[in-house]
């Protein structure tokens, strides 16, 4: 299929069993609570995969779903458990040594995308360091710079978006993400808008909290210009985003209701979205993105890499993978140090 990809390691690239693992869970205080409709975030906990080979080099990965299950079935105990009780041991079992092999023995897993994220991104930079080639080189980029965005979660005021919004600004970031909810949209995406005018890229994300008898209310933000409206209606709700957005004109962008590149096929064919966030946890993993980076290149989607409040272990992984051409709007990303 033209839309189909993968990634081969160099020719001639030395393979090395892995001999130990370390998983990991640590807790990372925020500078200040994340807020969005799910509800505030002051200590943000995540799983690190520690993996060392024959040879002695080691490679780090990251699965960050979220505390809770209200983002996503995955939660940061069930990823911690689902590694430790079998994800780790089927990749050991079976001598895993390249990445794609990774992925392809822990198939039989249903879901817990986050978990065989973490751990197949590890195999990723494990061979990224054997080969001594930097991991976006490895998954087939050639640009040294990526262009990123923040995303401004709920505030005390109006007033404090716009604040944060023009700090954001003024640091370079090249686009904005502003999380809205029932009663805090329309009013706060046109302060933001009076203030830095039409030229800046803007957006918001509703993390599911809208029904689609809220289209008339999605439909006032029109009038913004917005590049997207991201997850407007529940997680699994890929047939009400498609009659959401046949009354929209602003375009949707599918987060939560994109977990595979089956997912991400399926809701571009039915047109229940027009633009792409790819987180990689999300979807299983880098091999798993790489087919959706080439599906969405394929049909001229707008894509681009979203977060998930990662430490720096993760970030690393998503800026590599954003490099790729197919990322064609700026990464959802800033330095682990604004949050941490």
């Amino acid at each position: 299929m033209t839309d189909s990809a993968s990634v081969d390691l160099p020719e001639g690239a030395e393979l090395v069993p892995v001999e130990r693992v370390e998983v990991l869970e640590v807790a990372l205080p925020l500078l200040e609570p994340f807020v969005t409709s799910f509800g505030a975030t002051a200590i943000r906990h995540v799983v690190l995969v520690h993996l060392f080979d024959a040879d002695g080099v080691e490679g780090w990965g990251e699965a960050a779903p979220l505390d809770h299950p209200f983002y996503l079935p995955d939660t940061v105990s069930g990823a911690l458990a689902l590694l430790v009780e079998y994800a780790v041991p089927m990749c050991l079992r079976t001598g895993v040594t390249s990445p794609p092999d990774a992925a392809s023995a822990m198939t039989p897993i249903r879901g817990n995308t986050f978990a065989r994220a973490g751990l197949e991104q590890a195999y990723w930079t494990l061979a990224s360091l054997r080969e001594g080639v930097p991991l976006a080189e490895l998954l087939g980029a050639h640009v040294e710079r990526v262009p990123v965005g923040e995303s401004i979660g709920f505030k005390r005021s109006v007033g404090a978006v716009v604040e944060e919004v023009q700090l954001r600004l003024d640091q370079g970031y090249r686009r904005i993400k502003l999380k809205i909810g029932p009663g805090w949209d329309v009013e706060v995406v046109r302060a933001v808008r009076e203030e830095v005018g039409f030229d800046v890229m803007l957006q918001v994300d509703a993390n599911a909290a809208y029904t689609l008898q809220d289209a008339d209310a999605l439909r006032a933000l029109d009038q913004f210009d917005l590049t997207c409206i991201e997850q407007p209606l529940g997680f699994d709700d890929i047939l009400g985003h498609a009659a959401l957005q046949r009354r929209l004109a602003t375009p949707i962008c599918l987060d939560e209701s994109l977990r595979s590149p089956a997912d991400a096929r399926r809701a571009l064919d039915m047109d229940a979205c027009r633009n792409v966030n790819l987180k990689p946890g999300r979807v299983g993993g880098i091999s798993a993105s790489l087919e959706i980076e080439a599906l969405c290149r394929s049909r001229g989607v707008p894509l681009w890499c979203g977060g998930m409040l990662e430490s720096g272990i993760g970030r690393a992984a998503n800026l590599a993978l954003a490099a790729l051409p197919g990322f064609v709007q700026p990464a959802d990303m800033s330095p682990a140090s604004v949050l941490y």
